[in-house]
């Protein structure tokens, strides 16, 4: 049976595949600051933001954030110059909740980012519970012009442990998201946390399992990461070992479907900032060893779909 990682020398349908077959050659995705909050932060739903979120709403690697779109934009693409030529460039709004703002202010960012240079697509980084039915009329504007990916933070399908980590949306919500996004030809990538307090091993399967069965496109996955200065780093807590993530990862991988595209297995935590685990600041070293349980086991993505 063909599967569309064919041909990627990997067990799993990567990000770096997929972007090189659709677009016949490598395309950079840039992560861009629009000057976004969000409901978890002033006070519409929360005050404080997720236990685990930085004070730079998942941005923390943004260049220039205080700076234009064009300004943004231009700093990162001469850092990408220097290590390789993309065929184009994605702008992705990364940091807080790209669809929260009044209508023609993101109609007015979201045109600027189309405009930047070499731009063959359009990613945007919200909240399940930011999806209105107002902001997806814009949405789906935007979808008739460009290769359009929305990345919704559901982090967990569960809403116990939604709660612990004070998100304030719920699993509900992202069915309510998926239901109105799947009314027009947009690409939605669901961000999974592997490790949130509570949960456990079979948890984190059961959220790529469930998610992975409703039509998605993409999914993101890494580790809770405990940063300076967030809720979390405030309470006691054990991260997941190494091992532990590994495992997790190639469990999901099983039962995830084939053609749903992996964007990540691992993230970033500001080196600075990150206080646990220290594991994750190798990412290389983690994705290798992603690669070699998989090949132990003679895994492949979706092998266990239907068991």
């Amino acid at each position: 049976m063909s599967l569309p990682f064919d041909g990627s020398d990997k067990r799993f349908y990567p990000y770096f595949w997929y972007l090189k077959t659709k677009y016949d050659g490598r395309v950079a995705k840039v992560p861009l600051d629009g000057g976004f909050t969000c409901p978890n932060r002033d006070g519409t739903k929360g005050i404080g933001g997720c236990s685990y979120c930085s004070a730079a709403g998942s941005g923390d690697f943004i260049a220039a954030p205080e700076s234009s779109l064009r300004a943004q934009f231009d700093r990162y693409r001469t850092q990408m110059l220097g290590k390789w030529q993309p065929v184009g460039y994605i702008p992705y709004f990364q940091s807080f909740t790209g669809t929260y703002a009044p209508v023609s202010r993101l109609r007015e960012l979201y045109t600027q980012a189309l405009a930047l240079p070499d731009a063959v697509g359009l990613s945007i980084a919200t909240r399940p519970d930011c999806v209105g039915e107002d902001i997806c009329v814009l949405l789906a504007e935007f979808a008739q012009q460009t290769d359009l990916t929305i990345e919704l933070g559901v982090q967990t399908v569960f809403d116990d442990t939604a709660a612990r980590c004070n998100m304030h949306h719920t699993f509900a919500d992202f069915e309510c998201a998926l239901e109105r996004l799947r009314r027009m030809p947009v690409s939605v990538c669901v961000h999974l946390i592997n490790g949130l307090p509570g949960e456990t091993p079979e948890q984190m399967v059961q959220s790529a399992r469930l998610v992975g069965s409703m039509g998605i496109d993409a999914v993101k996955l890494h580790a809770l990461h405990v940063l300076r200065g967030t809720p979390l780093a405030e309470t006691p807590y054990t991260c997941l070992t190494m091992e532990q993530y590994v495992s997790v990862i190639c469990d999901q991988l099983e039962v995830l479907p084939p053609q749903v595209v992996i964007q990540r297995l691992t993230g970033d935590g500001k080196g600075e900032d990150l206080l646990a685990p220290d594991w994750s600041r190798n990412k290389r070293a983690v994705l290798a060893a992603i690669d070699r349980e998989l090949k132990r086991r003679g895994s492949v993505q979706g092998c266990r779909l239907h068991s």
